[in-house]
């Protein structure tokens, strides 16, 4: 599980307004709200001028001042972002926001160690912060505490059963514990929650991988693919590969090792793959 090609949780960024101390006028919450999704869409001029207008209607709107904070992370702006999300904590500390983004932002400056102190900080003010557990669970599950993680991912599935994150972290924890059948359990049911999901598709693939069903984990993983998602489709290029490598076809697995390294350049399955197939070809 990598940030990049993770098949869950990346970081995650405030759609909407939350509960606030003090009553908020009607237009900066829809104004908030449409520049989140401005935000979202990558449209940052606009996002900036609605959420700035917002902030007229309030000064002390919080979650305005955390988005006005993402907005400038995703410009690189990491000391402007971090004065605006400093100033939205400073504002209230009750809110997991504000705790959130801090870390979203630690993150993304590579000071692992602080994002997950802020992702803590955010679950000490709200148990429920979904995005903050599934950040947490990640950071957790990429430095290794595997157990640790797959508590975070299980609680992740009881407190917003509706994220995907969870689950798929859930059993990708499982797996690396060597708790096969828990994770086949844990499958099984985010199967029957989320259907024919891409993401649950790929972790059914590399089921079959697991029971040396090379050619059925090919032809499961090759629709993903072709998935407009470059974290999935990369994902699959990568398992292909392995797939391709249990069936002794070198050649083909380099070739599907780069197709997912043209996705993601990090993919460490990918390079696994190409290293394996060029040893298994002298």
């Amino acid at each position: 599980m990598r940030t990049r090609s993770s098949v869950f949780a990346v970081l995650a960024v405030l759609l909407c307004a939350c509960s606030h101390a003090a009553p908020l006028p009607p237009q900066a919450i829809v104004l908030n709200r449409e520049g989140a999704a401005a935000l979202a869409a990558g449209d940052l001029a606009t996002a900036e001028a609605r959420v700035a207008i917002a902030l007229e209607y309030s000064p002390r709107f919080v979650e305005a001042w955390v988005n006005l904070g993402l907005i400038e992370l995703r410009r690189g702006n990491f000391a402007v972002a971090r004065k605006h999300l400093v100033h939205a904590r400073d504002l209230n500390p009750d809110l997991p926001a504000p705790h959130h983004a801090l870390g979203v932002l630690a993150e993304k400056q590579g000071r692992m160690g602080e994002a997950e102190r802020h992702y803590r900080a955010a679950l000490h003010v709200d148990p429920g912060f979904g995005a903050a557990r599934a950040n947490l669970g990640r950071r957790l599950y990429e430095r290794g505490a595997l157990e640790e993680a797959r508590e975070q991912f299980l609680r992740l599935t009881e407190v917003a059963p509706q994220m995907i994150e969870g689950w798929t972290g859930l059993v990708e924890s499982l797996v690396r514990l060597s708790r096969f059948e828990d994770a086949d359990a844990a499958l099984a049911r985010a199967r029957q929650r989320f259907g024919d999901h891409p993401a649950i598709v790929l972790l059914e693939a590399r089921q079959m991988l697991r029971r040396e069903a090379y050619a059925e984990a090919e032809g499961t993983l090759a629709p993903i693919a072709r998935n407009d998602d470059r974290a999935l489709a990369a994902a699959a290029w990568a398992w292909i590969g392995v797939a391709r490598l249990g069936q002794g076809n070198a050649e083909g697995a380099i070739a599907a090792a780069r197709e997912a390294l043209l996705l993601d350049e990090e993919n460490a399955v990918a390079r696994y793959a190409m290293e394996a197939a060029r040893k298994m070809r002298r």
